[in-house]
Parts: C-alpha cells; sequence; structure tokens
C-alpha cells in the first residue's frame, strides 16, 4: 500500500499542495483522497476523524497517521532532490514550533486562496487513478 495524502476538499491551499506533490511525485508514490471521502471512512473510525486537522494529513504505508508539520515533512521526503533535504531541514525544526508555524498559517489559508469549485483538483487523466473516493 502506498501512502495516501488526505486533503481538506474546501481548501485552496490544500489543493495547490496536491497539485505541487503531483507535479513533483514522478514515481507516484502517494494516493490522494479528500478528508471529506469515502476512502477516509472506510479507513478510519469516526473518533479518529474526528480528531484530524481539516488539511493536511499523510496516512504511511503501515496505518500510522501524520498531521499538520509532519504530514508536510513527510510529503517532502518522499519526493526527491531538492525537497528531500527540505523536508530533512525542517524535521531538525522542534515540532511545537513546525507546528506553530503550520497552525499559523492554517488560520489565514482560507483569506489567501479561495475556495475550490470542486473537492477534487482537475488533473490530466493518466493521473486520475492516483485519487482516490
Amino acid at each position: 500500500m502506498r501512502p495516501i495524502l488526505f486533503y481538506d476538499g474546501d481548501c485552496g491551499l490544500c489543493h495547490r499542495a496536491v497539485l505541487f506533490t503531483l507535479k513533483r511525485d514522478r514515481k507516484g508514490v502517494f494516493a490522494f483522497a479528500p478528508l471529506q471521502g469515502e476512502t477516509i471512512r472506510d479507513l478510519m473510525d469516526d473518533a479518529t476523524r474526528a480528531a484530524l486537522p481539516d488539511s493536511l494529513v499523510v496516512r504511511e504505508p503501515e496505518g500510522r497517521l501524520r498531521v499538520k508539520s509532519a504530514a508536510v515533512v513527510s510529503l517532502l521526503k518522499r519526493l526527491g532532490i531538492p525537497w528531500k533535504v527540505l523536508g530533512a531541514l525542517l524535521w531538525i525544526i522542534p515540532h511545537p514550533l513546525r507546528d506553530f508555524g503550520y497552525d499559523a498559517l492554517a488560520k489565514v489559508r482560507h483569506r489567501l486562496f479561495r475556495k475550490p469549485t470542486s473537492s477534487c483538483p482537475i488533473v490530466p487523466k493518466d493521473l486520475r487513478e492516483r485519487f482516490l473516493p
């Protein structure tokens, strides 16, 4: 099983993160699914889903969940050079400090990035298979 990048289907910044990842994930490492979709309901119980932030979440192949800045670092470390290096550098920053920055951006993301028209970004046909319901 490959890692799944769950994203907020109502967030313009999350959509940009998905498109950023798609463009740089040349090996097809990630699958993608909205936090509001069927896939997350099939994989996680209600309590686990309720505890997740409404932004980016990476579900590792073994089932571990990475949230907030840890999700971003996990994503970057799988994208190859130079993103892997950036992820390693971010990992050095203490977790509370990384999450502080993540939370600060999350608070203003809806004002900075307009709401997408659908929960799934528009992608070429050959990449659509990587999007889960």
